[in-house]
């Protein structure tokens, strides 16, 4: 049974994240010939990767420290459709939000979560952020973190008003008109007004008769890249629309 759950662990590590590969047709560890000691012998090879599986586990599960805000800490979910932003994106956004509600303001981050990463990571003491999240990983932010699913887009906490925020950040996970519709009524029960959509470009015309965005000059990279073209928009005059 324990030689079945390694061999499981290590296929789904390898699977998952690319990097330890195990065929199944291979042995990760083989039993003492005695009937009473029943702890697995690894190989060297099968140990050392087990072991990276473990600390990764740790780092992704639980991150502290100086790394605790940074953009991909904790990994990308594709299952979840999470594309994290590039650190130049998520630094961008994370700025705009800033300039956009200035001294005390606060910032609602939908399904936005590496802008919220790189908004804390500024150490910006004067402006109070949320994450609205689905994938529970994230709550390692503690008070911070509010669990969101956009498919009960006004199911919230008692304690979250109604604009409550003076920007909502969002970035709905999949381009659906579906999705979209939904998220912006999260994003409407949020903001006192300001709204920075990020979505694909195909999204455009959609996101405009529900919000009243328009699309900015800035163009978001991801840290992998997508095949869908991706944009900002937004229901004010923001910096995004000046040249860099």
């Amino acid at each position: 049974m324990r030689e079945l759950l390694l061999e499981l662990i290590l296929c789904s590590h390898g699977h998952r994240r690319g990097t330890t590969h195990v065929r199944r047709s291979q042995t990760p560890c083989e039993m003492s010939d005695s009937e009473d000691d029943d702890i697995p012998q690894l190989s060297s090879h099968t140990l050392a990767a087990l072991q990276e599986f473990y600390a990764e586990q740790k780092q992704t599960i639980n991150p502290g420290g100086d790394d605790k805000y940074n953009v991909g800490v904790i990994e990308e979910n594709w299952q979840l459709s999470q594309f994290w932003y590039s650190q130049d994106t998520a630094l961008r956004l994370a700025q705009e939000a800033i300039n956009a509600v200035g001294e005390g303001g606060r910032i609602a981050c939908v399904s936005a979560p590496s802008v919220y990463q790189k908004l804390r990571e500024l150490r910006r003491e004067d402006i109070s952020v949320y994450i609205f999240e689905y994938d529970r990983r994230f709550a390692i932010y503690g008070d911070e973190f509010i669990f969101y699913d956009y498919n009960n887009p006004l199911d919230l906490p008692e304690g979250v008003a109604p604009h409550s925020f003076d920007i909502v950040v969002a970035d709905p996970p999949y381009l659906s008109e579906e999705c979209l519709r939904k998220t912006s009524e999260t994003i409407q029960f949020l903001t006192q007004g300001k709204i920075l959509l990020c979505t694909g470009a195909i999204m455009e015309e959609q996101a405009a008769q529900l919000l009243g965005v328009k699309v900015c000059k800035f163009i978001p990279e991801h840290s992998r890249n997508l095949a869908n073209e991706f944009r900002c928009y937004t229901n004010y005059d923001s910096g995004l629309d000046c040249e860099t």
